[in-house]
């Protein structure tokens, strides 16, 4: 859509804007705001986060995040107050509250000093852009490597920022309301079209692994509650059955991040097995460690087994993995392969039947996590080899096809932001004119 501009322009006198529409000017952030800080000096109000989705009640009563020792000591924000978390251009982000409570005393609340001239919502947009399109972040001091690059107070007062008329600012946001809500409706379909997706995956997955392809199959009783039913010609036998080997990641003080040094050897965890990509991971030991450690030599076709935080995630270890060991959140199996192939024990491992059976596995064990007794004691419904391979075959064909799709709403979500991001930064600084559209 090809939107009209202004006929006249003029340079604004601020780099970051360029030029703007002849008949606006050009306002310091100190003379449109005014920065408020008003200590609580007692407890009892509503705690308040500046989040990317703007600001949100702070749930003091779970110990999420990080907590203060004395909310007495944080600043009041009042409906209608602007709330900016400034000291991290990157992560941080603005908002008008909603709500009345107190925030950190770190971050900067502030109002429109006369409302007569000034369109709240108009400059919501904004300074919103300004952290989007990382205008504020050239203006920023501090440590950006520790997340700790803030927008001085100086330097935000004397930010220039472009003022049309009060009418104009309202036709604006009113047009920018409108557009952005259209936008954000074809995200939310797309980003539903993901979950649907997700779901057929899984149930994809899940129904040939334990019901096999043929739907007139004749069906027994698994003998396992979380099973059900599976083809009369197919055997139940436990994961302990078909191992031939099971190596649990090193314990104790034999292997530490104190020992991990800037390149050698690999050391393989989680992060290779939940995303499953062995091309991640910046972990090594020495030569000399890992001659000590070699029990814990992963190689092709070895299936490794998150046990610890995210458990019962599994991932096949490929032809060209750099050698390496396993560290100790995962276990590591190699399978009897005149049973079974080891890519189908780790797609049924990570099927959500099994991960339905590791999460109760896990509650019932002393400490967090899962052991290779009770990995060992997954019920298998187990095909012939060649319908082992009829099955991989099929889940590589589905899966290829809602991969696509996956990648298609991924994309069309990605294109929509940008627009949505270019078409408020063309509004609010004057690249087009709306006043027609609003």
């Amino acid at each position: 859509m090809s939107l009209p501009t202004y006929s006249e322009c003029k340079d604004s006198g601020a780099p970051w804007l360029g030029v703007v529409p002849r008949h606006w000017s050009v306002r310091r952030l100190k003379n449109i705001f005014e920065i408020r800080k008003r200590i609580a000096g007692e407890v009892g109000h509503q705690v308040l986060s500046i989040t990317q989705r703007g600001v949100k009640i702070k749930d003091i009563e779970s110990n999420d995040g990080q907590l203060s020792m004395d909310y007495s000591k944080y600043q009041l924000v009042e409906p209608g107050d602007f709330a900016m978390n400034h000291m991290d251009l990157l992560t941080g982000y603005v908002d008008i509250s909603p709500y009345a409570g107190v925030t950190s005393p770190d971050y900067r609340v502030f109002a429109i000093r006369d409302e007569r001239d000034c369109e709240p919502r108009y400059f919501l947009y904004l300074l919103q852009n300004g952290y989007q399109q990382k205008i504020f972040y050239a203006f920023g001091q501090g440590s950006s490597e520790f997340g700790r690059w803030r927008f001085p107070t100086d330097e935000f007062k004397n930010f220039r920022f472009p003022f049309p008329p009060r009418e104009e600012q309202s036709a604006i946001a009113s047009f920018l309301d409108r557009e952005t809500a259209k936008i954000d409706a074809l995200i939310a379909e797309q980003e539903k079209l993901l979950t649907l997706l997700a779901e057929k995956r899984q149930a994809t997955i899940s129904h040939a692994v334990t019901k096999g392809l043929n739907p007139d199959a004749p069906m027994k009783d698994s003998g396992v509650a979380w099973l059900g039913e599976v083809p009369a010609h197919w055997t139940v036998t436990r994961m302990k059955h078909l191992i031939r080997e099971g190596i649990a990641g090193p314990y104790g003080s034999s292997l530490t991040k104190s020992m991990y040094v800037a390149s050698g050897y690999r050391v393989y965890g989680q992060q290779q097995v939940i995303p499953n990509d062995f091309s991640i991971g910046d972990y090594y030991i020495s030569q000399d460690k890992f001659s000590e450690m070699t029990r814990y030599l992963v190689r092709p076709n070895d299936v490794l087994i998150s046990v610890m935080g995210t458990i019962g995630r599994a991932a096949l270890v490929p032809a060209d993995a750099e050698p390496g060991i396993i560290n100790p959140r995962l276990v590591l199996y190699r399978v009897k392969e005149a049973l079974i192939a080891p890519k189908y024990l780790q797609v049924f491992i990570n099927n959500p039947t099994s991960q339905k059976y590791f999460s109760l596995a896990a509650q019932g064990t002393t400490m967090e996590g899962l052991n290779m007794v009770s990995i060992g004691e997954l019920g298998i419904p187990l095909p012939p080899l060649d319908e082992q391979q009829e099955i991989l075959e099929f889940i590589v064909e589905e899966t290829s096809h809602l991969d696509a799709l996956n990648s298609e709403a991924t994309r069309a979500i990605e294109l929509l932001k940008e627009r949505r991001t270019a078409l408020i930064s063309a509004a609010v600084t004057g690249q087009i004119d709306v006043r027609a559209l609003a």
